[in-house]
């Protein structure tokens, strides 16, 4: 079967800076801009709005003149917009060569909000069309609000569509602006107007007010369109963007003759990366990139897959660098736990590995969480066992933080029976303890693994002498882990957790 190449526009940076609340530094566009290009072999990258700001302004200049560097000028993409020339002349001095004009692509939007005749906007487009391929730019054109423009003035649009076919336009960009659409109408109104203009480029833009983008995205790729918007997570103005990962699997697993660029296996790390940026956390039941989403929790799972994958599906976790899970909770059973077990090297007895059992679901129906790293001290607690005991103490510690000084922490640790001493200052009261604890294993030549994420839980209407639960995870070159530490005060939940990090590794 000949495949169909369809191109990836990702507009994270534009259009998925629009989530509430959230904004990209300078640095950070250029970082997602390298990676979504480079690492995810994104072919085309939207990455600002004309005219937004002076910070706007220094993103677009780094990444135009890094992608200028390495040959992907082409692949950077501007929103522009008809304002006499103001944003061509803001995209001329930024470097860019790619204009993404937005134009009217519903009767009401051009009556009601600009107030202008089907004529004189056509000359308008018309004019700045001329005006950028004089200055060597190239010109994709939004409709914007198209699908009420399709389903209340499909006689403007396609009186649009004619004028716009006849310009110099190397794409034209169709959004759901509104999230509107249904999975029929998507397939209706995209292979209507692909079979009316064969020869010209159609973009499809979903946004996911209904939950239907992914559908709707695949829909648009049976009616025969040429190029998909999406964005990593999902992000984007109300309810979100067709999200990149979801769309990228279905693509691979249930269309057969469409081929897309995009690295899949890159796809998890991107999103970790732009989640940390924005502080948009990922959803843990979130598709492909979710926290939970290769993790099996029912017992029952568990004694399937090791039973000829019989809980498996095609998603599976190595195609996005990922790796299959067993929760540990009410509902593991020993199947679970024998999995955990095996991924920590630890072996148990069937009568032993009841009694864990049995713990586990009882710190299950207490709603405790339990992690893979919190085996070695249950079985050390249920067992008893001296093989299970912490070889590395924290012994104490006294952390202060005067206002108008730097945080500091003194500290007593014990490594495998000799006692050492650290103390240390940081940008808060962890951090000072963080990097007391560096410096004692530093001078042991031991290297400790990066904290990437902390995260810390309190039960909804608690009072403030209510226990923290903190987790945080770390990375070594082995493998990244969670480390989970309970207290009232917070400082203390991490510390915990840090002391079950330093005797894991």
């Amino acid at each position: 079967m000949k495949k169909r190449t369809v191109e990836i526009m990702d507009t994270t940076l534009r259009d998925g800076e629009q989530t509430s609340g959230m904004s990209f530094s300078a640095s950070e566009k250029l970082t997602i801009s390298k990676l979504l290009i480079e690492e995810l072999k994104i072919d085309r990258v939207e990455i600002a709005s004309a005219r937004v700001s002076k910070g706007e302004f220094k993103a677009v200049e780094n990444i135009t003149n890094w992608a200028k560097l390495n040959g992907y000028l082409n692949k950077i993409e501007i929103l522009t917009f008809l304002d006499n020339g103001i944003s061509l002349d803001w995209l001329l001095k930024s470097g860019a060569k790619v204009q993404n004009l937005l134009t009217k692509g519903s009767l009401n939007h051009l009556k009601y909000q600009i107030k202008k005749t089907p004529e004189k906007h056509f000359k308008e487009i018309h004019d700045s069309i001329i005006s950028a391929k004089k200055e060597g730019i190239n010109t994709n054109v939004y409709l914007e609000d198209w699908s009420n423009g399709m389903r209340d003035s499909k006689e403007y649009v396609f009186e649009f569509l004619d004028f716009l076919t006849k310009q110099d336009v190397d794409r034209i960009l169709l959004p759901d602006t509104l999230g509107v659409l249904t999975p029929s109408e998507t397939f209706l109104f995209i292979s209507e107007i692909i079979n009316k203009y064969p020869q010209t480029h159609f973009d499809f833009h979903a946004h996911n007010d209904y939950d239907l983008s992914v559908s709707n995205v695949i829909e648009s790729l049976r009616g025969g369109c040429h190029g998909l918007h999406l964005t990593v997570n999902g992000m984007g103005e109300r309810a979100g963007n067709a999200p990149m990962a979801s769309v990228a699997a279905v693509i691979k697993d249930f269309v057969p003759d469409i081929k897309i660029n995009l690295k899949e296996e890159s796809l998890y790390k991107v999103s970790k990366l732009v989640s940390a940026f924005t502080g948009f956390r990922i959803p843990a039941n979130k598709p492909i990139v979710g926290e939970n989403v290769f993790t099996q929790t029912a017992g029952i799972h568990a004694d399937g897959d090791s039973k000829k994958n019989l809980y498996y599906n095609n998603l599976l976790p190595e195609r996005f660098g990922r790796k299959r899970k067993y929760a540990l909770g009410k509902t593991s059973g020993k199947a679970n736990i024998k999995k955990n077990l095996q991924d920590l090297g630890l072996t148990l007895n069937n009568n032993n590995l009841k009694k864990v059992t049995e713990r586990i679901i009882q710190l299950g129906d207490k709603k405790e969480r339990v992690t893979a790293e919190d085996l070695p001290y249950i079985i050390s607690d249920v067992l008893n066992s001296s093989e299970f005991k912490n070889k590395i103490i924290i012994k104490s510690y006294v952390l202060k933080h005067t206002k108008g000084l730097n945080p500091s922490a003194d500290l007593e640790i014990e490594i495998e029976g000799k006692l050492f001493k650290g103390s240390c200052t940081g940008d808060g009261q962890f951090d000072a303890f963080m990097n007391a604890i560096k410096k004692i294993y530093q001078n042991n030549k031991i290297n400790l693994p990066l904290l990437i994420d902390y995260a810390v839980t309190i039960p909804p209407g608690s009072n403030s002498d209510a226990l923290c639960e903190t987790f945080i995870t770390w990375k070594n070159e082995k493998k990244e882990f969670i480390t989970r530490g309970l207290d009232s005060d917070q400082t203390v939940s991490a510390i915990k957790a840090t002391e079950k990090m330093l005797n894991i590794i």
